[in-house]
């Protein structure tokens, strides 16, 4: 579970009954921001490495996609390679 998640719902239930001070409200805006980011890069994580398949089962993953992964996993590949040319 995402760390900032406990932190907003503690502010959210005094928010309900008694209300936030300025600096909580802050707190509050600081930490959703963080918690949407977090959200959003998971998203984006997990969109970039589906493959997209027909009712034929013909692999229709659009271009961009593709793309996108090729150049993922060239750069996971350089950082191994890196690695492994350093403990030679």
């Amino acid at each position: 579970m995402i760390e900032s998640l406990t932190r907003i719902n503690e502010l959210a239930t005094k928010a309900k009954h008694e209300g936030l001070t300025k600096v909580e409200i802050e707190e509050r805006d600081e930490l959703r921001q963080a918690y949407l980011k977090e959200i959003r890069g998971q998203v984006k994580s997990t969109m970039s490495s589906v493959t997209v398949v027909n009712e034929n089962g013909e692999d229709v993953t659009p271009e961009k996609l593709v793309v996108k992964k090729a150049k993922q996993y060239q750069h996971f590949f350089n950082l191994i390679n890196t690695l492994m040319l350093g403990y030679k």
